[in-house]
């Protein structure tokens, strides 16, 4: 069968009815979906579609995740597992979405109204949680024992996986890293941070795409206040631009900083980068040799790599919320 045959909708909606697990990554701009299903070669990617978030609209956001799955069952043909990657994550206590960034999404009974507008079981989790589950069934993290995902973007975040299997927490907080303040915080670091969570100088307010966007401009009096996006600092670092090899060598060593912190906690086979900033090829050739003097081995065997699946990471940890025998 030709590669045309194989991506037609009629055999599409054949694999389909085998077993399909749809993934929904729920962020701040955009909502996405992805259909898993078997095919000839292993599982394989069925369907990828995405769409606008209401944003600030908590019922406008579970309309629209609704009509997501409607469309992509209507066309395989079949109907699916449900697993979400959210921002945040839910209370134990309450049952209730908290820690959110998209902050209409807070305090709200997300889980239940789902099940109930979807009329199904829905799995829920952390988005950091889901990138990891990600990397480490099928990526950068596969047949590792420990995996530490790690998301450097709009925000930071981090999952962690053992054994293939999420480590949520007693208290569902596994792998908030980028809540934590940043270790070995000196008067080089500047200014107390006040982070939106409320907390000072959590890891995010240094790590972010943002921070270190906004640590360049103050550099390099960039009038205005206009923003240069992480990837043209780092190239221009390269460059031998004095302004933003200062910002990325400072960026890179307060991210080796909070990375030996993870490495001296958790002892992980592998950290996988996502997000937007771990493109930048040289924090992986770097990072190793910075991390080394706070990291409390005389041998260091933790990997440091850029994640497989790229953004899709997310979205595809999420269907893996439910296993292939669900």
């Amino acid at each position: 069968m030709s590669q045309a045959e194989t991506n037609s909708p009629a055999v599409r909606r054949a694999d389909a009815r085998q077993s399909v697990r749809l993934g929904i990554d729920l962020g701040g701009t955009k909502i996405e979906i992805v259909a898993l299903g078997a095919g000839r070669d292993g599982e394989r990617e069925l369907l990828r579609r995405r769409m606008p978030t209401p944003r600030e609209d908590y019922a406008g956001t579970v309309e629209a995740i609704g009509r997501l799955v409607a469309a992509a069952e209507a066309e395989l043909g079949a109907a699916g597992t449900v697993g979400i990657g959210i921002p945040g994550s839910i209370s134990p206590a309450t049952g209730l979405i908290r820690n959110g960034n998209s902050t209409w999404l807070n305090d709200k009974p997300l889980k239940q109204d789902l099940e109930a507008r979807l009329k199904r079981p829905v799995r829920l989790a952390n988005d950091a949680n889901c990138f990891a589950l990600s990397e480490a069934a099928d990526g950068a993290g596969a047949g590792a024992l420990a995996v530490f995902g790690v998301i450097l973007g709009t925000g930071v975040g981090g999952g962690v996986v053992v054994g293939g299997e999420v480590v949520t927490g007693a208290n569902a907080v596994a792998g908030e890293w980028g809540h934590i303040p940043l270790p070995g915080r000196t008067d080089a670091d500047g200014p107390p941070r006040r982070c939106w969570c409320g907390r000072p100088d959590c890891i995010e307010t240094f790590l972010s795409g943002p921070a270190f966007e906004r640590d360049y401009a103050a550099a390099a009096g960039a009038a205005g206040g206009a923003t240069v996006q992480a990837d043209e600092i780092a190239r221009r670092a390269e460059g031998g631009d004095a302004a933003a090899r200062a910002a990325f060598a400072r960026y890179e060593e307060r991210l080796a900083r909070a990375l030996a912190m993870v490495v001296n906690l958790l002892d992980p086979d592998i950290i996988v980068l996502g997000g937007g900033v771990s493109n930048i090829p040289a924090l992986r050739r770097d990072i190793p040799r910075l991390w080394a003097p706070h990291i409390f081995s005389d041998r260091i065997a933790t990997r440091l790599v850029a994640a497989v699946h790229g953004d899709s990471s997310g979205v595809r940890g999420a269907a893996r919320l439910w296993s292939a025998a669900s």
